[in-house]
């Protein structure tokens, strides 16, 4: 029978049991081992039947357990300690308390998804396991972070196999009551709401659930409801689903509702508001709309609302091809904003100019969220080095007349959160080396740039710990194996050979991640024949475990699943090649360690970052990859190896894959198992075990999400802060004004006549040479612009690849013309092929770049070639 109405029984604790749930209610246990171990020790058996959540454990455990424990002295004292560190943990001064002031009083960071554990599955992959890696560590910082997304009754979805090897979805109702969550109240006890007017006179509300990650609050909005209809309800309902209005209106609620829940949540708890709104990826960008609205309702016009918003705002593109981002036909956006429908006072041929592709290349009647989200935000990034060039290039029509270089997209490369994923085993170990406080400090605030201690933990430690995590992931591997059979339709008679598979003394490769074309799952299949051979092999075996989601409605993604599996359930070698389905955090922290060698073999240069390698080394596992992503930035041959990339052009698709995969194969042949077979004389692999070493002391302070928020903090967050303080209503207005001034006289700006004191086509290294150039301000004064000569080395088509600019200084008054002579020196200090031009840009004291407009005047051709300098 199925009940008619559902309720959430909660354990009633005995008093000195209460600190229990308050443990249990901040997810700091999440990567906290004591408190993690406290909560084991209520009942170990249901707490591995709860998956390591205590909020389910302590909504199993009997009754008499509890009472025995209320009165067992030796856990009470445990109790108190760590309740006590977590008291310390909240209140205590930590890095961002020590930094001098002026740093933001408070940041908002939006996203989709957070991945902050599998207890709380509201992520599908990478960008949410980034999102939860922040917070954590911006806990850790002691950085005023408030964390904004969405709660999905559905979360994304779990996954099994058929008997075939065919994904299949299955959507588990998730009951907020049951979860780590706290409502927000108002102040006379009823659920704080926000609420958000839909076209038809309809409206969408959505309650605000409270996650506390450590010292970060995490605001989740839930529209399943009863004060909804039912199409409302199913707003929030799972991540990534539904079609363009579903996804819009998801969007909406993220960024506009999220707005307004960070207000309400300042408002009744006294908590800093935001003088930072920091864009996890475009589909938080309509946070910047409710901003704007905010200010107009204060007096500000759009124009100088915008420029305020703009100011405090960051945002970080993870996406490195158009066809990953959002994008809505623009009548659908029309029809939800405006009059009859949300932000009414605002006008929607504005809102929609934000999102317009309206740059040669674009598509006039699609409003895209990323390019809303640059327009919006003053600071932007991508999350490598690499990902930082290709995203300038990639939105380089938004600064027409610049080169791609000169885009104003910098890089904050991703990190992640050494205490969520290194291994209990690994921490252990660099705690008896060096002092479990040092060692928490170490992984956590991430201040320095080499581990120096792991070079004096012995060899033979270090194989011992690498053969004990590679045990523990064949006993859970064979576990998680004979539950998909089971699920596959196998009987247990069938499955007496999970027994057997994998091998506690062979070289373990692992591959896990999401199933898009362009990660190239199955590239390892490319040649059966040579890789069942490595498998196999009578010496010098390999084996390797496999896991990864394809989006429910990526059909190619399932089959590529589906023809590793099918190669996977071969009879030959399926003791040494395993898919496991269901792919999420908890699999992925017994993954990262017992693996030797971590995969990726993406098409270059489509991996943003890919930060499963990340944690991989952070436990001693090798790097074998594509120079994509963080790799590229950060290989060095003691990390790993590198795979050869044909990203010629000409190479097609086919004919790189075949060239890649046999690299791989080299690879794996000829230098790594015999890296890791070859035995010194104590009987050793010495080379493998100087490379783990090399990894953990030398890439493992790069990767730790500390760096990368420290980061945020310095190089974006403050910035943005400064910003935001400077531009009150006052100077927002003038700004707005400038901009529009320079604008309009823009295109009278013109460089007349160039000239250098030097006319020969060579000269001596060293020397200085003086320019004098002549041009039209178009109405503008010096003061609105910047003048700059721009010189460096350059190519064959005379293009300059490594430009320096010097500005140059305005000489004297106007001619009779208007035109105004600007001089200054050009240092020839870079020997071989040579050059320079002039170029105007805007110039104002409150822009972040001279590319900020997207404005600039250089010499004509007939000039250019008149008055150039080229040296050879």
């Amino acid at each position: 029978m199925k009940a008619i109405r559902r309720f959430t029984v909660r354990p009633v604790l005995p008093e000195p049991l209460r600190p229990l749930s308050d443990l249990a209610r901040n997810l700091r246990w999440s990567w906290h081992a004591e408190t993690r171990d406290l909560f084991r020790s209520v009942d170990p058996g249901r707490w591995a039947a709860a998956g390591a959540d205590p909020v389910r454990l302590l909504g199993s455990v009997a009754t008499e357990r509890l009472t025995e424990l209320a009165g067992d002295r030796d856990f009470l004292e445990r109790l108190d300690a760590v309740a006590a560190d977590l008291d310390t943990y909240m209140t205590g001064e930590r890095w961002y308390q020590a930094q001098p002031d002026r740093l933001p009083a408070a940041v908002a960071y939006f996203s989709p998804e957070f991945g902050i554990t599998a207890a709380l599955p509201q992520y599908s992959g990478g960008l949410g396991i980034l999102a939860g890696d922040h917070l954590k560590a911006a806990s850790d910082l002691g950085v005023p972070l408030i964390g904004v997304g969405l709660l999905y009754r559905h979360g994304y979805f779990r996954q099994s196999l058929s008997r075939d090897g065919w994904q299949q979805e299955h959507y588990p109702v998730l009951d907020p009551n049951e979860l780590p969550l706290d409502q927000l109240k108002e102040s006379d006890g009823t659920p704080a709401q926000v609420t958000l007017a839909l076209p038809g006179d309809r409206s969408l509300r959505a309650r605000i659930w409270l996650a506390q990650v450590g010292r970060i609050p995490l605001l989740l909005l839930d529209s399943d409801i009863e004060e909804n209809d039912l199409g409302e309800r199913g707003v929030t309902d799972r991540l990534y689903g539904g079609g363009s209005e579903h996804r819009l209106l998801q969007e909406m609620l993220l960024g506009i509702g999220g707005v307004r829940a960070v207000r309400t949540y300042c408002e009744l708890t006294g908590h800093a508001a935001p003088e930072v709104f920091h864009t996890n990826e475009g589909h938080a960008g309509f946070l910047g709309l409710e901003r704007i609205a905010e200010l107009r309702a204060e007096g500000l016009d759009f124009d100088a609302a915008l420029e305020a918003v703009r100011a405090g705002t960051v945002f970080t593109t993870h996406t490195p091809v158009p066809a990953g981002i959002d994008r809505f036909d623009r009548e659908l956006v029309a029809r939800h904003f405006g009059p009859h429908a949300e932000l009414p006072n605002m006008e929607v041929d504005r809102i929609l100019r934000l999102g317009m592709e309206s740059y040669p290349g674009g598509e006039p009647n699609l409003f895209n969220m990323a390019v809303m989200g640059l327009r919006l935000a003053q600071r932007a990034n991508g999350v490598s080095l690499l990902h930082g060039q290709v995203s300038r290039e990639m939105f380089s029509g938004l600064w027409p007349g610049f080169d791609p270089e000169e885009v104003p997209i910098t890089s904050v490369t991703n990190g992640v959160h050494a205490p969520t994923w290194v291994a209990p085993e690994v921490y252990r170990l660099g705690a008896r080396q060096i002092g479990a406080q040092r060692a928490e400090e170490a992984l956590s605030v991430g201040d320095s740039d080499r581990w120096d201690s792991v070079a004096d933990i012995a060899d033979q430690d270090i194989w011992e710990l690498r053969r004990s995590l590679r045990e523990l992931l064949v006993l859970e591997v064979r576990e998680r194996l004979r539950a998909s059979w089971r699920q596959r339709g196998a009987g247990a008679a069938e499955l007496g050979w999970i027994d057997g598979v994998l091998d506690p003394d062979v070289l373990t490769i692992g591959f896990a991640r999401r199933v898009p074309s362009y990660k190239r799952l199955t590239l390892m299949l490319r040649d059966r024949d040579r890789l069942m051979s490595l498998l196999l092999h009578p010496e010098r075996p390999v084996q390797i475990v496999v896991a990864g989601k394809a989006h429910p409605a990526d059909d190619g993604g399932k089959r590529l699943i589906q023809e590793l599996v099918r190669f996977a359930d071969d009879p030959r070698v399926r003791h040494r090649i395993v898919f496991l389905p269901d792919y999420g955090m908890a699999m992925a922290q017994k993954l990262y360690p017992g693996c030797d060698i971590w995969l990726n073999n993406p098409l270059r240069p489509l991996e943003a970052c890919g930060t499963s390698g990340m944690k991989a080394a952070l436990n001693g596992c090798l790097n074998l990859s594509v120079l994509d992503g963080w790799w590229d930035e950060w290989f060095q041959p003691d990390f790993g190896w590198s795979i050869p990339t044909a990203d010629g052009i000409g190479t097609d698709p086919e004919r790189r894959d075949a060239i890649e995969a046999a690299a791989l194969y080299d690879l794996l042949e000829q230098r790594i198992t015999t890296c890791f077979y070859d035995r010194g004389r104590g009987g050793l692999p010495d080379r493998w075990i100087d490379m783990v070493r090399r990894t953990l002391s030398l890439l493992g302070p790069k990767v730790l999400a500390g760096r990368m928020v420290r980061e945020y903090v310095e190089r974006l967050y403050t910035p943005a802060a400064h910003a935001h303080r400077a531009m009150d209503a006052e100077a927002a207005r003038a700004l707005a004004g400038w901009k529009a001034r320079v604008r309009a006289a823009w295109h009278a700006v013109t460089v007349d006549h160039v000239e250098t004191s030097v006319t020969a086509t060579t000269a001596q290294l060293g020397t200085t040479l003086g320019l004098r150039v002549r041009v039209g301000l178009g109405g503008l004064k010096p003061e609105d612009v910047e003048v700059q000569a721009v010189s460096g080395r350059v190519d064959e088509e005379d293009r300059i690849t490594d430009a320096a600019a010097v500005a140059l200084k305005p000489v004297g008054v106007p001619d009779g013309d208007g035109r105004w002579v600007y001089e200054g020196p050009l240092a020839l200090d870079r020997t071989g092929p040579f050059g320079y031009t002039v170029r105007i840009l805007p110039g104002h004291r409150l822009l972040a770049s001279g590319a900020e407009l997207g404005l600039v005047a250089v010499p004509s051709e007939e000039l250019a070639g008149a008055a150039g300098l080229l040296m050879r």
